[in-house]
């Protein structure tokens, strides 16, 4: 959607560079907090809409999420820090390279990383319920975000100029590189951190990892946004269809590695043990899209490889949405080396 609410995602209203660095707003200030208002209230004026009602927020160290009572409905706002701010213009982005499968954004404000959006309804977890009979939806939903990663692959590099993260398999091994020198990130030494065993572990694992990047480059699948968050609470559910949202973790990837976080919580929603049948139907159901153009056993080993290089991803994604001074970030922060440990656990599938 592109209108005087919405300006064209790639049009950001500041450069991805200063909006990586820019410092996170004290989101307690007052003047910060009237200010948020006012942008919700002047968007949602524009279409003859207004707040009725006190906002009621939900505070993360990586996001501000308010929802905002209107005339006509809730609709929530989002703000987030500096590490997940690419979100907003991402959001944009997608609402128009593959309309109705993500949620049309109100407005957003790519330079200060905030988003309006309108209420999605019920996600797929309101819908399961963990209920096992069920599982087979998933069946359904993952073609469909298949689709979505298909369609936008050809416009990877425009994503990456709004300053969606570079995970590709060719940039990974020196991002992995320089993960290991951030002891820091990494919690080195400390009870819930990476012990220095493990750090020489990773450390004598990184030719083996670049190795399968390398591989994983090699299997001729185009990279694309990759949610790399994708799980029930993730996903609405329409009457014509799903709505993937929240995508402050994408990246532009090698499209497979969403299935690590979508299997590990599938199974464990499900109380699937390892190995489990209905984790391979999910994944063969995820990856049939492509097979028009690739056979089915270069399929699974490419993402099996995907699974197993996602891990750096995943602890990446952590460290970024954690570069804030909030206190609460020591909460989340044994995320970063617990994905880097994962890296010499089993594959789900």
């Amino acid at each position: 959607m592109t209108d005087a609410t919405t300006p064209p995602a790639d049009q950001a209203t500041t450069p991805p560079a200063d909006r990586a660095t820019a410092p996170r707003a004290d989101w307690a200030d007052p003047h910060w907090r009237d200010a948020a208002l006012g942008w919700v209230g002047d968007q949602l004026g524009r279409l003859g809409r207004r707040i009725v009602g006190p906002v009621e927020p939900r505070v993360r160290p990586w996001s501000l999420v308010w929802r905002v009572p209107t005339d006509a409905g809730d609709v929530w706002f989002k703000a987030n820090n500096p590490g997940t701010r690419h979100e907003a213009a991402l959001l944009a982005a997608l609402a128009r390279l593959v309309p109705g499968r993500v949620l049309d954004p109100v407005a957003v404000d790519a330079g200060r990383g905030w988003s309006l959006l309108p209420d999605g309804g019920r996600t797929l977890r309101d819908a399961l319920g963990g209920d096992r009979s069920l599982l087979s939806r998933w069946e359904r939903v993952l073609p469909e975000y298949a689709d979505l990663q298909r369609t936008v692959a050809p416009r990877a590099g425009e994503l990456l100029a709004l300053g969606v993260p570079d995970h590709r398999p060719e940039a990974l091994p020196d991002l992995f590189e320089a993960l290991l020198d951030d002891e820091e990130a990494l919690l080195l030494g400390a009870e819930d951190g990476l012990s220095v065993a493990t750090h020489e572990r990773l450390r004598a694992h990184r030719a083996g990892f670049a190795d399968d990047c390398r591989r994983l480059a090699g299997t001729g699948v185009a990279p694309t946004v990759q949610h790399d968050d994708l799980h029930d609470g993730n996903v609405f559910v329409a009457d014509d269809g799903y709505r993937f949202f929240d995508w402050g973790d994408a990246s532009v990837a090698h499209p497979f590695g969403t299935l690590l976080v979508t299997l590990n919580s599938v199974a464990h929603t499900f109380g699937l043990p390892e190995g489990d049948p209905a984790l391979a139907r999910l994944r063969d159901a995820y990856l049939e899209p492509w097979s028009d153009r690739h056979d089915p056993g270069t399929l699974r080993e490419a993402a099996r490889l995907a699974v197993r290089v996602t891990r750096v991803s995943r602890a990446l994604s952590w460290r970024r949405a954690l570069q804030t001074p909030d206190p609460a970030r020591t909460e989340y922060a044994s995320a970063v080396p617990g994905w880097l440990q994962e890296l010499f656990e089993p594959d789900p599938v």
